[in-house]
Parts: structure tokens; C-alpha cells; sequence
């Protein structure tokens, strides 16, 4: 029983002792030094049979209370300061080591060019090496040129410099001629491999294989690029508002950047290959920090090209775009050194195997491009949005709407396409973000998507109703004398009128909707908040009676077609055309300019002027003598003359016409005439109307009756040699006589009659 307690207890010491060296308590109790890896259960038996009561007491009794002492220290706490001085220390460490190994520099470059001659010398001399990889070169350009030469002969397309070239004619031409490059890229690559494998061997290959790609390759591609967008020596086919200098100055130094990137790369592999331990040079370091120097100087020295490029050609630029414009030489320079300050900090860090792979560069180029990529967006949608139908406010506010929303629909995919590409050259994959259930970066991924998505969603409705809203809009074709007439113009139609009030509804919907969800994605619980939603709910039905009263009557006003925006109406005296329609109310604008808010809770009866048809009286006072069958014909003569009238005769829904005399008063015959027309149209046409017949009658002659005061005296009828003091004081008789006429009619009141003025 002693021994087999023994051993129990021997396997609980040893494994207790597994993770430190055994070490006794006092001098006296010494246990030998034991190696984990190698204990078996042999050697456990073997060892607990050497060592004695106390020295297994001893050993056991240390290391239970190093292990206690250990769970009772407080684990360490790193502050925000500790963080500060812990990437100030990497971020200095390069810059330090930059100064200290420079002098070491040069002379592990001069060890490495003295290895790579070594192994040229194994393999036929550094001479042959230069000539087998020139041969290899040669024969990839040769295979290169002839192929492109077949395609530009065969395929060529011709564009006439001095004329106007469409949007679609100039891309066609400029993506074939990209597709040309690539191609010829793409012979090049195959050429040079087969024959490299061909005629080098296997230390020429891995030597020349970073040279081509870093030097030649990646330039080349990026000159094929630059001359799809820049266009540098053809400014007809240029698709950047940039002037012939500017466009040369930056092609130029973009094939310069992009071979100094390469540079980077390639002395990094070039010391590496060649047995140059890493950190021992910052050759790599300092040519990479160059690169960022030289975009500082492109953005100094292009600053003007560059704002112009930003702008654009597109008349309808917005503040933000002109803003965008001004910094963005400023924000590449912020580019470039904040891409500085982040490789020098993760090559403090020793975190440099994302910087070799290039990901560094892929984000200083996509985030150079965001602001170039937005103009392309803007230029692109400026030629294919359909061009504004329609004229006046209305047309143009709907036109330029659209665009922006396409704008920035079109940021958003772009911004999303940008932040993608970064994580991908980061090694920062979806999958690694939505790992976990509880883990911040997944929950904060899901809010930004559920955000981006209801951010569509919210411009794509909008686009959606504001172009519906714009074509019923213009399909009135109201003019400006219509929206100045004293009754309103045409009224609009009845999805015009609703369309308002479904942007409101969808908007808000959308906003609640994902505004929730995207709350929800960040672990926030959003139960209380429908039931707060929901207890509020029912304060506002309580407590708001007469706000509800409000929206059901305007519900069920539309729901009648009551009303359109546009309508003259008449509610309980109060009258104007619906200028606006909201969830509890409508506008009123009076002809004279004063606007109404009515509750739709607060219409008893509702009256439309504007509806269907309108007929239009006229009246003419003539002098008694004159023919009123004579006047008659002028009329329908009018009426026949404006029913063919192209401008007019789509307006009239009756022609006009005499309807004879309709009165006859105490200054002549009054003679009335009448049309039917569309509502909002009979303004235009009773000023054309009134025009025509007063032409008629000149032309007729036929005088308008007006008011006359006919003085008679008795007695001179046949003496007309009067004399000048007798001929005066006739004339003050009958300015006295006329006085006395004029004078009740002045002070009789007069009953203005009711509607409009």
C-alpha cells in the first residue's frame, strides 16, 4: 500500500515539476535536474525510488507555493501611454538604424554584387550572363512588336484628330488600344519564358525573374494604364480635363514611380538572394522612402494640373467637388508621408512581410486614385444620364437630382471596391473579419455593410421617385405665364401628387429599418427600443387626436383624388392652387402670393377649380348702332383661326363663339363670348383672345362703347358762330353736368363679387 501511494504521489510531484526545473527548498533536500521531454513512466518509477520522504515533501511544498505566488500576481496592465512610447520606439528605430548602417551598407551591396559575379562566373562569366538575358529580351520585344504591328493592321481603327468624337467612339478606341498593350504584354511574358528556360539556367532565371517583373513588367503596365486615362500625345481622346502639358508631365512620373516601387522590391530580393542577412542594410528602406518624396514633388509641382483633372469638364460641379479639388494635392502629399510613417513603424515593429508582398503600395494607389476615380464617376454619369426633359425649375432640379444620386451610388460601390482591395492586400480576408460571435471587428464589419446597403437602398428609391416625380412634372408642360395666371396653372397628375408623400414614407421606412438593424449588428439589444417605439406609439394616438384626425382625412382626401398639386381650389372661403402636400396639411397659393397651411382635418367641403375642363366667359361692350351678327361672325372667325393655331389648338376643348347680346346698359350693348379649354390653359388663351379681337374690331370698325356725358342747350342747334367766351362757357356747362353724372357713382358702394380678383 506504501508503494503505491508513493508512486501516486511521485506522478503528481512530476508533474508539477514539468514546467520548471527541480530545484529543493533547503540545501539539504536537493532533487536531480529532470528533462520533461524525456520522462516515461519507467523513468518516473526509477526516479521517485531514489529520492526520499522529505525531499519529495520539499520539492512539492516549493512548487506549490510558487504556483500560488504566481496566480496572485496581478496581471500586467498596458496603458495607452506604454502604447504611444511602444510605436514611437518603432517608428524612430529605422530612422536610427538608417544613420548607424549606412556606412555598412554600401559594403554588404558590394558583398552581394561580388556573390552574384561568383555564381556568374560558375555559369559561363558575368558576360554571358548579360548576353543570354539580353538575347532572351530582345527576342520577347521583337515577338512583341510584330504581334501589335499584325493587330494595328488588322484591327486598327481610325479616329479623325480634328473631329468631334463621342464618349463610346473615344472608349472604344482607347480599350482596344489598352487590350493591344496587354496583349503584347502578355507575348512578351510567354516569349521570354519559354526561351529563358530555354537558353538560361537556374541561377540566371532566379536573377532575372525579380529584374523583369520589378523593372520592365510592372513600368510597362503601368504606362499601358496611364495612356488609356491620360492620353498624353492625343487630347481629342483624353478622358481627363487636363491640358497637353500637364498629361506628359504625369505620364512621365507615374512610369517613375512605379519603376522606383520596383526598384524597392527588387534590391530587397536582390540582397536577400545573395546572402545579405535581413536588417543588416536598409538599402530597401531608403529607396522606398525616396518613392515618397517623389510623389510629395508631382503633387507640389502639378498642383494646378491637378486641380484641374479633379474638377473636371461637368457644369453641375457642387461645392463638395470643387472642395475635393483644391485639397487634393494636399491630401496626396498626406498620402504619401502617412504611408511613410506606416512602413517605417511595421519595419520597427519587424512586421515587414505585408511590405514585401507590396500592400503598402497597393493602399497608397488606391487611396491616390479615390479622388480620380470619383471625377471618372462624375464624367461617366454626366454622359449617361439622359439629358433633361422638359424646361423650367422643376426639370432642371429633377435632371441634376438624378445625377447626384447616381454620383454618389456610384462613390459608395467605389468606396466599398476600395476598402475591399486594402483588407485583400493586407491579408485582411471577409472570412477573417466574420470570424467569432462576440468579437468586435465582426460586429463593427456587419454595422458598415448593413449601413452601405441601407445607403443604396435610400439613393436608389430616391432616384427612383425623383425621376417618376421629374416626367409627370414635365409631361404638364406647364409654362411660367400659367404659374403666374390668376387661378393656377395646369394641374399636375394624380401619381404626381402621391409621389411626394411615397419619397417620405420610403425614405423614413428605410432609415428606421436599418438604422435598427445596423444597431442591432453591433450587439445592442433592440427590443426596448420597438417597445419604446411602440409605447410612443400609442401616446401620440392618445395624445394627438387631432393629429391623427389630420392624417386619416388626408388619406382618404387622396384616396377621393379630391385634389393634385397644381389644383385651384376654394376650402370654406380660402382660396389658391396646392403648391404642397404633406402627411397632415396642404399649401395654398393665392394668386396674389399669400400661402395657406390648412389641415386636411379642418375641410368641410372642398371646391376645384382645375378639374376636367374649364369654361371661359368673355364680355365686349359695343355702341348700340353697331351689328351684333357683324360681331358674331368676328368671333367665329377668332375661334376658327386659333382651333388651327398649332399653339393653341391642343388647349381648346370647345372653340370659341359669340353667345350674342347679353346685355344691353346704359353705354352700349354687352355682347358675350365663350370657350371651353383645359384647366390652367384659359388664361393664355383669353390674353391671345382679346388681342385678335381687338385687331378685328379696328379693322371693322368697330369702336368698344365707353362712357359719355351729352350735354344739350336749347336754342343752339343752328348757331354755329359762336363766339369764343360763348364756347367756353358751354364746355364748363358740360364739365359740370358731368361731374353731377360721375359724382353718385362714386359714393355708391360697390359689391366686389366673390372669387377671384
Amino acid at each position: 500500500m506504501f508503494a503505491l501511494f508513493r508512486k501516486v504521489f511521485g506522478l503528481i510531484t512530476v508533474t508539477i515539476l514539468l514546467a520548471a526545473p527541480l530545484a529543493a527548498q533547503d540545501g539539504s533536500a536537493t532533487a536531480p535536474q529532470i528533462d520533461p521531454t524525456k520522462m516515461t513512466p519507467q523513468a518516473i518509477d526509477a526516479m521517485v525510488a531514489r529520492m526520499s520522504d522529505d525531499q519529495v515533501r520539499a520539492l512539492l511544498l516549493d512548487r506549490l507555493d510558487a504556483v500560488a505566488s504566481g496566480a496572485q500576481k496581478a496581471p500586467e496592465v498596458v496603458t495607452l501611454a506604454d502604447r504611444v512610447q511602444n510605436l514611437w520606439t518603432a517608428f524612430t528605430t529605422p530612422l536610427t538604424e538608417v544613420a548607424q548602417k549606412l556606412p555598412d551598407t554600401f559594403q554588404y551591396l558590394g558583398v552581394a554584387l561580388s556573390r552574384q559575379i561568383e555564381k556568374a562566373a560558375g555559369s559561363g562569366g558575368l558576360l554571358t550572363w548579360i548576353g543570354l538575358i539580353a538575347l532572351v529580351l530582345a527576342i520577347g520585344f521583337a515577338a512583341e512588336f510584330a504581334v501589335r504591328a499584325y493587330l494595328m493592321r488588322r484591327v486598327r481603327q481610325r479616329v479623325d484628330p480634328d473631329g468631334e468624337q463621342s464618349l463610346r467612339n473615344t472608349l472604344h478606341f482607347l480599350f482596344r488600344r489598352f487590350l493591344r498593350e496587354i496583349f503584347g504584354l502578355i507575348i512578351f511574358f510567354v516569349v521570354i519564358r519559354f526561351f529563358g528556360r530555354l537558353l538560361l539556367t537556374p541561377e540566371m532565371l532566379r536573377f532575372a525573374a525579380p529584374l523583369v517583373s520589378y523593372l520592365i513588367w510592372m513600368p510597362r503596365l503601368a504606362a499601358a494604364g496611364s495612356r488609356f486615362l491620360l492620353a498624353p500625345h492625343r487630347a481629342d481622346l483624353r478622358l481627363v480635363n487636363i491640358d497637353d502639358h500637364w498629361a506628359k508631365f504625369l505620364h512621365r512620373n507615374i512610369v517613375g514611380l512605379v519603376f522606383l516601387g520596383g526598384l524597392t522590391l527588387f534590391s530587397v530580393t536582390f540582397l536577400a538572394a545573395n546572402g545579405v542577412p535581413p536588417g543588416s542594410t536598409r538599402l530597401g528602406y531608403m529607396i522606398d522612402s525616396a518613392l515618397y518624396v517623389y510623389i510629395i514633388i508631382i503633387a507640389v509641382t502639378a498642383r494646378d494640373g491637378l486641380r484641374t483633372m479633379m474638377l473636371g469638364a461637368d457644369p453641375d460641379t457642387t461645392a463638395f467637388d470643387r472642395r475635393v479639388a483644391d485639397i487634393y494635392p494636399g491630401f496626396a502629399i498626406l498620402v504619401a508621408a502617412g504611408t511613410w510613417v506606416l512602413v517605417t513603424t511595421l519595419i520597427g515593429l519587424g512586421k515587414v512581410s505585408a511590405l514585401l508582398q507590396g500592400a503598402h503600395y497597393t493602399t497608397m494607389v488606391l487611396l491616390l486614385a479615390a479622388p480620380v476615380i470619383d471625377t471618372a464617376i462624375r464624367g461617366v454619369v454626366r454622359h449617361v444620364v439622359p439629358p433633361m426633359t422638359g424646361e423650367g425649375p422643376a426639370a432642371e432640379s429633377a435632371y441634376k437630382s438624378t445625377k447626384r444620386s447616381y454620383v454618389r451610388i456610384g462613390r459608395v460601390i467605389a468606396i466599398g471596391i476600395i476598402m475591399t482591395l486594402i483588407a485583400r492586400a493586407w491579408d485582411m480576408t471577409i472570412a477573417e473579419l466574420l470570424a467569432g460571435s462576440g468579437g468586435i471587428a465582426d460586429n463593427l464589419f456587419s454595422f458598415l455593410m448593413t449601413v452601405v446597403v441601407g445607403y443604396v437602398a435610400y439613393e436608389a428609391v430616391s432616384l427612383w421617385i425623383n425621376s417618376r416625380m421629374a416626367a409627370e412634372m414635365t409631361a404638364l408642360g406647364m409654362s411660367q405665364e400659367d404659374a403666374d395666371a390668376e387661378m393656377g396653372g395646369a394641374s399636375g397628375s394624380r401619381l404626381s401628387t402621391v409621389l411626394p408623400l411615397m419619397l417620405l414614407t420610403a425614405r423614413a421606412t428605410i432609415i428606421v429599418v436599418f438604422g435598427l438593424l445596423a444597431i442591432g449588428n453591433l450587439g445592442i439589444d433592440i427590443t426596448p427600443l420597438l417597445a419604446g417605439a411602440g409605447v410612443l406609439g400609442l401616446a401620440i394616438g392618445f395624445g394627438a387626436q387631432k393629429l391623427v384626425t389630420d392624417v386619416v382625412s388626408g388619406v382618404f382626401f387622396l384616396i377621393d383624388d379630391a385634389f393634385r398639386v397644381g389644383d385651384y381650389v376654394e376650402i370654406d372661403g380660402t382660396m389658391g392652387a396646392v403648391e404642397k402636400i404633406s402627411i397632415r396639411s396642404m399649401q395654398l397659393r393665392h394668386h396674389r402670393g399669400a400661402v395657406h397651411t390648412i389641415p386636411y382635418g379642418e375641410i368641410p367641403k372642398l371646391t376645384n377649380y382645375s378639374r376636367d375642363w374649364v369654361i371661359m366667359k368673355l364680355k365686349f361692350t359695343v355702341p348700340f348702332d353697331t351689328d351684333p351678327n357683324k360681331v358674331k361672325k368676328i368671333f367665329k372667325k377668332i375661334g376658327q383661326e386659333m382651333m388651327e393655331d398649332p399653339l393653341y389648338k391642343d388647349d381648346f376643348l370647345q372653340p370659341f363663339k359669340s353667345q350674342g347680346v347679353f346685355d344691353i346698359d346704359d353705354v352700349g350693348m354687352v355682347i358675350r363670348g365663350k370657350f371651353m379649354a383645359k384647366p390652367g390653359k384659359q388664361f393664355m388663351i383669353r390674353k391671345e383672345i382679346y388681342n385678335k379681337i381687338k385687331a378685328a374690331f379696328a379693322e371693322a370698325g368697330i369702336d368698344f362703347a365707353r362712357r359719355e356725358v351729352r350735354v344739350a342747350i336749347p336754342g343752339l342747334e343752328h348757331h354755329d358762330d359762336l363766339s369764343d367766351d360763348e364756347k367756353a362757357a358751354i364746355t364748363a356747362a358740360a364739365a359740370g353736368a358731368a361731374a353731377a353724372t360721375a359724382q353718385p357713382q362714386e359714393q355708391g358702394p360697390a359689391a366686389a363679387p366673390k372669387g377671384p380678383d
